[in-house]
């Protein structure tokens, strides 16, 4: 029988996956609170609260790193139970390398809130962006030179990238004052009881990750590592646009909240919803109609195999059938942030959590599908998520208006069946153009992807005006509005 983990590094490690996710808490009560203070002029105040908040947590953060490091071998079963001695090795290097990941990306979630606060948009967005791609440029330049080591350093290199972009941007505005802490600041306590419901929630996808992470331990060798080149490839749309217009509405729904303009906030939530369910359906038809020429530009080099990109790219079929509600899922509950309620969200996470741990044993044990049954659970309860927070939700305001949402939706499938076609029927004699070329490995898969999605992108954009869908234009004044 194994030994068992030690209490503390068990303790430590469930602490950082909640620490890891407070920069995202931090939105749901840190840009109400200092937007208010900037409202009624008194943005000194409103900065002795933030340099209190930002200095407990770089402290906090330091140390909780520190001892992740020391305590990686007691924390790396944890990450997965069933893995054998000679690749828990390497989980425990790996572990060590990327612990200072933790620490810049929350970081970055901290400055971003700052930056939103200001109805600074552009920057809190594109470090981001910054943070995907060193991951990929590592596992593309790196990974053939140093394995799993490489895309380490590339997520390490990422979240540096990410925190820098940000706390430039931030040093240009801020009053921040690196020596001021007092715990006894009335907008420090408040924002802190805001918080804690936040941060249980977020931490309860946390814990959805890590039992995933463990049941796809015992699958074979290599599943962990499909599904997670799978979801990173989900989550940069969700990233890239689902998270920018949440954080771009998330300012003007807390305005509209504090002055009491019901109708107006319900109009500006359903629009958020319909720009998010227009970006992000199409997305997905662009990754289920070339998830295999995807991966294969990305990750399928060295000892990356084509039957390792194929069960990538099944895993990221299935994460792709929930992505629009994963995005949806992004601007709900600042909805409910908005309202300064932070418990709702997490009564949501805990209920919505519990039905993927139970979809993820039915589907190991009952279905043949094994790490797609994974990435389906994680999808589902994306959709159940979204359903219940917008029930919640709706019936907190007092009703929201769905009409114009299932329009969207279904005009979005429409249009997105019809680019996907599209893109298949492309896709053949493109690849024979490019064949024809004499061209490298790498820069044939890096033309045919960037063709199928320039000839999807340009038939969605076509089919959406033949359609008349509204959100192109809606589109085009947030773009002008937050450039």
């Amino acid at each position: 029988m194994p030994k068992r983990t030690p209490f503390l590094p068990r303790l430590l490690f469930r602490t950082l996956c909640t620490i890891f996710w407070w920069g995202g808490a931090l939105s749901a009560a840190f840009i109400p609170l200092f937007s208010e203070y900037l409202a009624k002029g008194e943005e000194t105040e409103g900065w002795k609260m933030a340099s209190t908040f930002l200095n407990v947590t770089i402290i906090l953060l330091a140390c909780f790193s520190l001892l992740g490091m020391v305590f990686a071998r007691q924390l790396a079963p944890l990450q997965a139970y069933q893995m054998k001695e000679g690749k828990l090795e390497l989980l425990v290097e790996l572990t060590r390398m990327m612990f200072p990941a933790v620490f810049f990306t929350a970081l970055a979630g901290l400055m971003g809130g700052v930056l939103n606060s200001y109805q600074r948009f552009f920057i809190p967005a594109f470090g981001p962006i910054l943070y995907n791609v060193g991951i990929i440029l590592g596992a593309w330049f790196l990974g053939p030179r140093f394995g799993i080591k490489g895309m380490a350093f590339g997520v390490v290199a990422g979240a540096i990238t990410n925190f820098l972009t940000q706390a430039f941007a931030v040093k240009k505005i801020s009053g921040y004052n690196p020596f001021y802490i007092n715990l006894q600041h009335p907008g420090y306590k408040k924002m802190i009881r805001l918080m804690v419901p936040a941060i249980l929630g977020l931490s309860a996808t946390q814990l959805n990750i890590w039992v995933t992470t463990n049941m796809a331990s015992a699958l074979p060798e290599g599943s962990i590592t499909y599904l997670r080149l799978a979801q990173r490839l989900v989550l940069l749309p969700l990233g890239i646009f689902a998270s920018a217009v949440s954080t771009a509405f998330f300012p003007t729904l807390s305005q509209l909240t504090a002055v009491g303009k019901w109708t107006e906030f319900k109009e500006n939530l359903i629009l958020g919803i319909r720009v998010i369910l227009f970006i992000t359906i199409p997305s997905a038809f662009g990754f289920i109609s070339m998830r295999t020429e995807i991966i294969r530009l990305l990750y399928e080099r060295g000892e990356f195999t084509p039957l390792q990109s194929e069960l990538t790219a099944y895993a990221l079929f299935f994460y792709s059938l929930g992505l629009f509600a994963h995005g949806v899922i992004q601007i709900l509950p600042r909805g409910f942030y908005a309202l300064k309620d932070t418990v709702t969200p997490v009564k949501v996470s805990l209920v919505t959590v519990l039905l993927s741990i139970g979809l993820n044993f039915l589907f190991l044990k009952y279905t043949p599908l094994q790490h797609g049954g994974l990435a389906l659970s994680f999808s589902l309860m994306g959709v159940a998520n979204m359903l219940l927070s917008f029930f919640l939700l709706r019936r907190k305001v007092g009703g929201l208006r769905s009409g114009k949402l299932i329009k969207t939706g279904l005009q979005s499938i429409l249009a997105g069946l019809g680019m996907s076609v599209v893109i298949r029927l492309f896709l053949p004699f493109w690849n024979r153009f490019l064949a024809g070329m004499g061209l490298t490995v790498n820069l044939f898969r890096l033309l045919q992807v960037m063709g199928g999605i320039g000839i999807g992108v340009i038939f969605y954009l076509a089919l959406a005006a033949v359609l008349r869908m509204e959100e192109v234009k809606l589109i085009e004044k947030i773009i002008r509005k937050n450039g």
